[in-house]
């Protein structure tokens, strides 16, 4: 038998997780679902996606305090294994690889479908195959291809929004060739700046908080870089202005420029500020842009539900096999394995939209929302350790402890709760809920004699292949 690895390989640089880190929080909802937010609560938009980062950046906070500590691929589900229970890391690290095996096969579907507007000829099917298998060949060569690949998406991600902010800056104040400054008319304009009032400005929240998903995937990364900490704490201390500058800014040129009720900026928000500024082929423009996007998530889809699943079979929490590694030290069996389920979704997709691939989608609806529960209950709990066992290792605190641990709770409750008053959001609670224990009752039933012989005697990687 070949030499047993005692782990993942450091393989991401410190540009690889530089450019993760910043571009994370960048995904097509910014770009395309953006424009159903500004019009169904106008340029007060901008307040909606500025309270919704500001619970992030807590989310966050929480979230690199027990990065920085103890740097690991399973992340979160690893946390909420040692701080709340066994049950609690087995089921929401099975929901998180549930979620993003869901947005492969909807990103692979986007991704297809923006191709096909150049390539009208080759079917949907076949591009979303395309895509999926080249970015899975990508991760299962290595951990650097992965990095090298979200380097490249994430530099044209955080390149597109820089140049979009100058360019709509340089209009708005008149510094843009034959534009003279715009005040204050859009934003006041047009029923003011809540023109359905503040109860649209919370039920923006609510639907702008799944935007922000992603912002996570650094601290999975960072159990693959030389220095994980060094990779945690930069990333965690730079997530509030970048929430700042690539959401908050980018909202605030859109409703500054256009009436929040045009027809245009509902369809595509970006595309209607470079019409407007006179940018020729600015569909064209932002079509790569999007699909840069698209690829991006799906690249990272395909990592972090492999790294989950090597993370969960570390723990005795998924069949063992997970844990083989190949010669250049990446989990490929994991990577395979949601790559077959994300096939599966594209096919329902295909099969059944309105049922089976419906049903899918709304039941990992409310995940993430899940996911920053976990988080912050999990922090509260193992801050509480960290203090009487090892204060050292706290490099990164969360602020006001545990005062603001205990108010992101409330809001996420707060927010889990309202989404059952909220028509179109409804369905996808409880389908949540009904998923999360459907995995509950599969611990209870099938994995507690596993996890005592797993996690505890912290099992071994397999032999490279």
């Amino acid at each position: 038998m070949a030499k047993q690895d005692t782990g993942l390989q450091k393989g991401l640089k410190e540009r690889h997780m530089t450019m993760i880190a910043i571009a994370g929080v960048i995904g097509a909802g910014l770009f395309v679902g953006s424009g159903a937010v500004i019009h169904s609560t106008g340029p007060g938009a901008i307040v909606s996606y500025a309270l919704a980062g500001c619970l992030v950046v807590l989310v966050m906070r929480m979230l690199g305090e027990m990065a920085a500590a103890n740097p690991t691929s399973g992340s979160f589900s690893a946390y909420a294994h040692d701080a709340i229970g066994p049950w609690a890391g087995f089921t929401i690290g099975w929901l998180y690889w549930f979620f993003w095996v869901i947005v492969i096969a909807i990103e692979a579907n986007a991704g297809a479908a923006i191709i096909q507007y150049w390539f009208n000829s080759i079917p949907i099917w076949l591009l979303s195959l395309i895509l999926t298998i080249l970015l899975t060949l990508t991760n299962i060569w290595s951990v650097k291809s992965y990095g090298e690949f979200e380097y490249w998406f994430a530099l044209i991600k955080v390149a597109s929004i820089i140049l979009f902010l100058m360019i709509g800056g340089a209009f708005i104040f008149g510094l843009y060739p034959n534009s003279s400054p715009i005040v204050l008319k859009n934003l006041i304009g047009n029923g003011g700046f809540m023109p359905h009032g503040i109860s649209s400005i919370l039920l923006g929240i609510v639907v702008v908080i799944f935007s922000f998903v992603g912002t996570e995937i650094v601290t999975i990364a960072a159990g693959e870089s030389p220095e994980p900490q060094k990779a945690v704490t930069r990333a965690i201390k730079s997530v509030l202005w970048r929430i700042l500058v690539f959401y908050i800014g980018s909202i605030a040129v859109v409703v500054t420029l256009l009436p929040w009720n045009s027809a245009n900026v509902l369809k595509s928000p970006f595309v209607a500020v470079l019409e407007h500024v006179g940018i020729p082929a600015a569909a064209q423009i932002m079509n790569f842009i999007v699909l840069t996007a698209v690829l991006s998530c799906l690249n990272s889809g395909l990592y972090t539900t492999s790294r989950m699943l090597y993370s969960l079979a570390e723990k005795g929490e998924a069949p063992r096999r997970f844990l083989k590694l190949n010669k250049n030290g990446v989990p490929a069996q994991a990577v395979i394995a949601s790559t077959f389920f994300g096939y599966i979704a594209v096919i329902m997709n295909y099969i059944s939209p309105d049922k089976v691939f419906l049903f899918l989608v709304n039941s990992s609806g409310a995940i993430a929302l899940l996911v920053y529960l976990v988080i912050a209950v999990s922090q509260l709990r193992m801050r509480k350790k960290l203090e009487q066992s090892n204060p050292e290792a706290l490099k990164i605190k969360m602020w006001l402890f545990p005062y603001l641990t205990y108010l992101t709770i409330l809001a996420l409750l707060v927010i889990l709760i309202s989404m059952l008053f909220i028509k179109t959001m409804v369905s996808q609670l409880l389908l949540t809920l009904l998923i999360t224990a459907v995995v509950m009752i599969s611990y209870f039933a099938f994995a507690k004699k596993r996890l005592k012989s797993g996690y505890n005697k912290q099992i071994a990687p397999l032999a490279k292949d």
